[in-house]
Parts: structure tokens; C-alpha cells; sequence
């Protein structure tokens, strides 16, 4: 039997796979076109109106951040930096690109790894990975269920990497050096957003660390979630908000969402820029 390209599984319904995908992909044009054909905008303003949307405040309201890394206290926690949402090629990337792109995520992310090696600093992924038993699950939200649909991140088994490599659960090439170097942390899958159900947090605290520099995707799900839960545990965490990215949809600009709160919830906001220079410094 055939294995579709889209979803990667040769027991799943491909055209009902296929036209979740297209259906997604075509959400997301709606989204940016209707909203351009709602405020009489050309296709160029539009794009300008919809970057101003995610501008720093003039006015702002709440307090500066005070946060400053601290060497042998800080790490890099990396959320889903896999091909299914960074790549042209992965099954996200008609709601997603568009929001990576505007980022420049997948270069900002480079130069974060390339920064906390340097600086010595440790660095954490926290992937995301379903195998044959996740898709038995009896229940599921509505990202669960688009994500199982589309065959995202899926892998033949736990202890199985037959066609992990290149596939859309490995990692994007241009970050295989910082991750496969010896000293990268690759912890256990997180399993719907957050990362209660990994060992991330657990290897942190082993290093001591309780200051993170957090990146990845995406924004309004796992990274917001990652978040969330940090802070809940104690830690101090600064969100580089240009290295990471979110869906488009009628529902709504993930992105967007994730960035309010960001701001009224983290510790830190960073840019790319601003995070390279400050991991930089500790490796004086």
C-alpha cells in the first residue's frame, strides 16, 4: 500500500487527510484576505497593518522586565524545532509559513543555538512526537484531532526510527549540528502542549538552571504552554518573541494571541537580537 505523502500513514483515510490539510491551507488565505478586503487594504498594506499588530505598545502599561541571565543558571529550551512546522515540506505549513516567514523564525532560531553553545549554555529541546498509540486515544481538542488527521509528527514507535530521518517528526537540518553535538539535551516528547508529561523540567533542575530563554513552536500552543508551566514551577522565562511563530486561521492569528500574553505573563520579552547579546555576554 501506497504511504501518502501528506500523512505519512498507509492506514488512514488519505483524501479525508489530504482535504483536512487543503482546508487549513485555505483557511489561512481567507483569514488574511478577508481581513485586507475588510479594511479596504492592498495586498502590501495589508501586510504592513498585520506586522503594526504586533509592534511594541507607544504607551505601555505594564512594568519592565528586570530579568538578566545569569551564567550557570540560564538555559535554552527549544519547543518542536521539526520539518512538520518549520519546513515548506512539513503537513503545518499552510497555516504556519506565512507567520515563520514574517518572523524570520527559522534563521532566529539558528542564531540562538549558535549563541548558547558559544556562551556555553545549555540548551533543551522539548519534541513532539506521536506514535501508533497516540492515535488511539478516545478524546481529543481540536488541534489534537487536526494534528492526528494530517499524520503530524508521527513516528512508527518509541524505540522504532525507521523513516525518522527527513521525515516531518525530525529535525530541521540546519540545527542537527547544536542538537546531535553531545552536549544537547533531547528530552522525552511532550504529548498535546505543554510539558508536563516530558522530562524537561526534571532535566533543568538537575543542572541547577532556573532562568530559560524560550523559543520554538508554536506560539499559541506548545511554546505558550511551555511557558505557562515554567512559570508555574518557579522558573524565570524569557520568551523570544521573533523565534517562534503561529497559525492563521478564521478562528483567529495565533501569533497574536500568544504574544498578549507573553507580555502580560513572562518574566521577559526578548527579540532574537536582544537574546543573542545577552547569552553572548555570559561567555565572558
Amino acid at each position: 500500500m501506497k504511504t501518502c505523502q501528506h500523512c505519512r500513514s498507509d492506514d488512514r483515510d488519505c483524501e479525508t487527510d489530504v482535504g483536512r490539510r487543503d482546508f487549513l491551507t485555505l483557511g489561512a488565505g481567507a483569514l488574511a484576505g478577508g481581513a485586507a478586503a475588510a479594511a479596504g487594504l492592498t495586498p502590501s498594506a495589508a501586510d504592513a497593518a498585520d506586522l503594526s499588530a504586533y509592534a511594541e505598545p507607544a504607551d505601555p502599561a505594564l512594568p519592565p522586565s528586570t530579568m538578566d541571565l545569569v551564567k550557570g543558571r540560564a538555559a535554552l529550551v527549544v519547543v518542536d524545532p521539526q520539518i512538520d512546522f518549520l519546513s515548506p515540506d512539513g503537513v503545518a505549513w499552510g497555516v504556519v509559513g506565512e507567520s515563520v516567514e514574517e518572523h524570520g523564525v527559522v534563521d532566529n532560531l539558528t542564531r540562538l543555538f549558535r549563541a548558547a553553545k558559544a556562551a556555553d549554555v545549555p540548551v533543551v529541546i522539548s519534541p513532539h512526537y506521536y506514535y501508533p498509540h497516540d492515535h488511539r486515544w478516545a478524546f481529543e481538542g481540536a488541534l489534537e484531532k487536526v494534528m492526528h488527521s494530517i499524520g503530524m509528527f508521527d513516528r512508527p514507535g518509541p524505540l522504532d526510527v525507521a523513516g525518522l530521518d527527513g521525515s516531518g517528526a525530525d529535525f530541521m537540518a540546519q540545527y542537527k549540528d547544536y542538537i546531535f553535538d553531545g552536549k544537547t539535551i533531547v528530552a522525552s516528547p511532550h504529548k498535546v502542549y505543554g510539558p508536563e508529561q516530558n522530562d524537561v523540567s526534571l532535566q533543568l533542575r538537575k543542572l541547577r538552571v532556573d532562568q530559560l530563554v524560550l523559543a520554538g513552536m508554536s506560539a499559541n500552543l506548545c511554546v505558550e504552554s511551555h511557558m505557562r508551566e515554567f512559570l508555574e514551577q518557579g522558573f524565570e522565562v524569557a520568551v523570544v518573541r521573533d523565534a517562534t511563530a503561529g497559525a492563521k486561521i478564521p478562528e483567529g492569528d495565533g501569533y497574536l494571541a500568544a504574544l498578549i500574553n507573553f507580555r502580560m505573563m513572562a518574566n521577559a520579552v526578548w527579540s532574537t537580537e536582544d537574546a543573542v547579546k545577552r547569552l553572548s555576554a555570559l561567555a565572558a
